[in-house]
């Protein structure tokens, strides 16, 4: 039989594995605050359409630390006491729901839990594709049970395949981290050999954005971040790394413009996206861009909401200039970034560490010293 996370298949024939009835989850204990405790919660039933996994892994996300924390603005009600949060989990289907027959979805196999977490798939934005845009999305970790927990429920339909040979610990953060800004980037309008700033690039979306940007779709990468994450950026795959604690916070982007237009022909960016929760990157970035180009807004800033403070009419209609949203990818674009990622193409840089340490990385999240990203490892 083969191990959990191991990246092969359950052995036909072997029997359903016993489930316990008691589990670990972390949850949200003091929600507005950065604080988790680790408890001990009944296993959840499978109902009709769902599948129980058993999770082994499941990555920490900025917009984890936004939910607990209340910096959300724009969620429609603040997380409630108890939540068990997160929305990056893999794990083994260990019992099947009723109606699952025809799924498609088997005991033993390896499936992971996005943000979200369920679609109803007939809905118009489902219809075109947009299940992140579903008129009754479940965010996995806000409105449902997420991944910080060893047991949890997932549909059947909706449960992403993770691929063999791909680990369990390296496929978790593809499942928001990677298929995000994987999406963005096909938002972006860029093609080969275009030059693409990513700003943020130093962290858990960012670095993925460059990898998949360089390696996967042929751009040119910009990165820009703080200096302390300017070796990780350009092992990313950046050509060019940009301190912003070199320029001026206030000027708005004049003086970081002109040096990535010098590095960019001249021109400036064919395309900027934007993974970092800062107003202040959302002000500096319109103004990297060349004739014909597009700011995909990728990173959701936090605390009371901003207008992009250089988004002037004037500047859009003379440049011909595209300002675009883009949320989490479809689950066909999550199983092509996971291909990606099976095939060497990107690979997350992240440590693992156990449940009981979350509080700790949220705390790093919060002060902005997180590199990559947290897996927690949920045995």
């Amino acid at each position: 039989m083969a191990l959990p996370g191991d990246g092969n298949p359950i052995d036909a024939g072997v029997p359903a594995p016993q489930v316990p009835t008691k589990q670990k989850a972390a949850i949200y204990d003091r929600p507005g605050t950065v604080s988790t405790k680790v408890v001990e919660l009944d296993i959840p039933e499978p109902g009709p359409g769902q599948v129980l996994i058993n999770l082994t892994h499941s990555g920490v996300c900025h917009s984890d630390y936004g939910v607990m924390s209340g910096t959300w603005k724009a969620l429609p009600l603040p997380v409630q006491p108890g939540q068990v949060g997160g929305h990056e989990g893999v794990g083994r289907v260990v019992k099947l729901g009723p109606g699952t027959e025809t799924s498609g979805v088997k005991l033993g196999d390896r499936v992971g839990i996005k943000w979200i977490s369920s679609a109803c798939g007939t809905c118009e934005p489902c219809q075109a594709g947009a299940e992140g845009l579903c008129f009754t999305q479940q965010v996995s970790g806000y409105f449902t049970p997420g991944t910080f927990q060893q047991y949890a429920l997932g549909p059947a339909n909706y449960v992403t395949p993770i691929p063999d040979g791909l680990p369990s610990d390296e496929a978790a953060p593809m499942l928001c981290a990677g298929v995000t800004v994987y999406s963005a980037l096909k938002r972006s309008n860029a093609r080969p050999g275009h030059w693409v700033v990513i700003s943020g690039a130093g962290g858990g979306l960012g670095h993925l954005a460059v990898q998949l940007a360089s390696r996967g779709m042929g751009f040119r990468v910009i990165g820009i971040d703080h200096g302390s994450k300017e070796e990780l950026v350009k092992a990313s795959g950046a050509e060019h790394f940009v301190d912003i604690t070199k320029f001026p916070a206030g000027d708005k982007g004049a003086a970081i413009s002109a040096h990535v237009k010098s590095l960019a022909g001249g021109l400036g960016a064919h395309a900027v996206i934007v993974c970092t929760a800062s107003n202040a990157a959302y002000a500096q970035a319109l103004p990297l861009l060349r004739f014909n180009g597009t700011l995909v807004c990728v990173g959701l800033p936090e605390n009371e909401p901003q207008a992009i403070a250089t988004a002037f009419p004037t500047n859009l209609i003379a440049n011909h200039i595209t300002i675009t949203g883009s949320a989490v990818g479809s689950r066909r674009e999550a199983i092509e970034t996971l291909e990606f990622a099976a095939r060497g193409i990107i690979k997350a840089h992240f440590r693992t560490e156990k449940m009981e340490a979350l509080t700790g990385v949220f705390e790093e999240i919060h002060n902005g010293t997180l590199q990559g990203r947290v897996v927690l490892d949920l045995s």
